[in-house]
C-alpha cells in the first residue's frame, strides 16, 4: 500500500453495459442479476428491483437517500433475510433461498455498516475465521492434530499476509475491541478476502472511519479490482462515488430509478430530485462530499 496521501486518479472500466444507458440496463459480462425482487414489511415496500446486472470486475456504486432500500437489498442478495417475491442469480448460480454462509462459500462476501469483529478474540483469530474448509473445525477432526495442521498453518500464513497488506500486522495479537472504527473496517475487508471472493459487497465502507484511513480504504477498495474482484458498495458520499466507482446505481423507495456512469448519475434529475425532493440545477457531488479527495488530472 502506498504511504503517499495523494493517490492518481483510478482507471476506469467503460463500455460495460448494452444498449442505451437507463436503469436496469443489460451488462455484457453480469456477474448478480436480480429480477423482481421484492422485500415488503407488512404494509411498507422495502425493495422492489425490477431489473438489475452488475457488471464483472468493475467498481460499482449503489447509492440513494435514506430508506431507499440499499442495505435490505444487499441482505436479500447474500442471503440475510429472504424476498416475498423474485430470483437472482450470481455466476449464473441461482441464489434464491441460499443461505448466507453458503452464499459465501460460492465466493460472494459482505461486510456490514456495522463491522462484526469478534471483540473478544484476536484479530489473527478473527482473520482465520474467514478461511473455509478447516478440519479441525469438525469435532471428531479436531482430536487428531496431524489431519488440520498443515492447514492451520496455511491459513495463518494467509492471515498475516492479508494483515501485512492492509497495514493491521502489529495488532494481530490484540484483542478486536482494541481496533478504532477504521481499523475495525479494515479487518472486516481483510477477513472477507480470507475466502477468495469473487465479489465483495460493501455496506457503507467509510461510515465512522477516522480522515486518517479513508485514503488508505479507498486504496484497498481499488486494489480489489486491480485484483480481478467484482466490488459493489453502498455510499453517500457522492465524491468518493465519482473518484473510484465506474458504475452507479441509484434507489429510492426501493427501486431502481437511475444507473449510469459516475458523472453522468450526478446530474441526473431523477437521481437529485430523489435525494433533494424536487429538481434543482445542481451536481450531487458539491454537496455530499465529505470525503476529501485528492485533485489529480481531469475527472471522467
Amino acid at each position: 500500500m502506498s504511504s503517499n496521501p495523494a493517490s492518481p486518479t483510478p482507471v476506469k472500466s467503460t463500455g460495460m453495459h448494452v444498449g442505451t444507458i437507463r436503469a436496469g440496463v443489460a451488462k455484457k459480462d453480469p456477474i448478480l442479476i436480480a429480477d423482481g425482487v421484492r422485500r415488503q414489511f407488512g404494509g411498507l415496500v422495502a425493495v422492489d428491483v425490477e431489473h438489475v446486472e452488475i457488471p464483472r470486475n468493475a467498481i460499482t456504486a449503489l447509492i440513494g437517500p435514506n430508506g431507499a432500500g440499499k442495505t435490505t437489498f444487499f441482505n436479500l442478495l447474500t442471503g440475510f433475510d429472504q424476498p416475498n417475491e423474485g430470483k437472482w442469480s450470481f455466476n449464473g448460480k441461482s441464489l434464491a433461498g441460499v443461505s448466507a454462509y453458503k452464499v459465501a462459500r460460492m465466493g460472494l462476501i459482505r461486510t456490514f455498516q456495522l463491522t462484526k469483529a469478534l471483540s473478544l478474540l484476536s484479530v489473527m483469530d478473527n482473520m482465520k475465521l474467514g478461511s473455509p474448509d478447516q478440519k479441525g473445525e469438525k469435532l471428531w477432526a479436531s482430536f487428531f492434530p496431524v489431519l488440520w495442521k498443515k492447514k492451520e498453518i496455511e491459513i495463518e500464513t494467509q492471515a498475516l499476509n492479508l494483515l501485512k497488506r492492509f497495514n493491521l500486522d502489529t495488532k494481530q495479537s490484540e484483542y478486536a475491541a482494541s481496533l478504532s472504527g477504521g481499523q475495525r473496517k479494515l479487518l472486516e475487508m481483510a477477513r472477507a478476502l480470507m475466502s477468495k471472493p469473487e465479489l465483495v459487497m460493501l455496506d457503507e465502507p467509510m461510515a465512522g472511519v477516522n480522515p486518517a484511513l479513508t485514503q488508505s480504504l479507498l486504496e484497498h477498495i481499488l486494489n480489489l479490482k486491480s485484483a480481478g474482484m467484482t466490488v459493489l458498495f453502498v455510499e453517500h458520499d457522492m465524491h468518493m462515488v465519482r473518484h473510484i466507482a465506474d458504475w452507479v446505481i441509484v434507489m429510492a423507495e426501493g427501486k431502481v430509478v437511475a444507473e449510469g456512469p459516475p458523472g453522468e448519475v450526478m446530474k441526473n434529475p431523477a437521481v437529485i430530485d430523489a435525494y433533494l425532493g424536487s429538481h434543482q440545477e445542481i451536481d450531487l457531488g458539491t454537496i455530499t462530499g465529505r470525503i476529501s479527495i485528492p485533485k489529480s488530472g481531469k475527472e471522467k
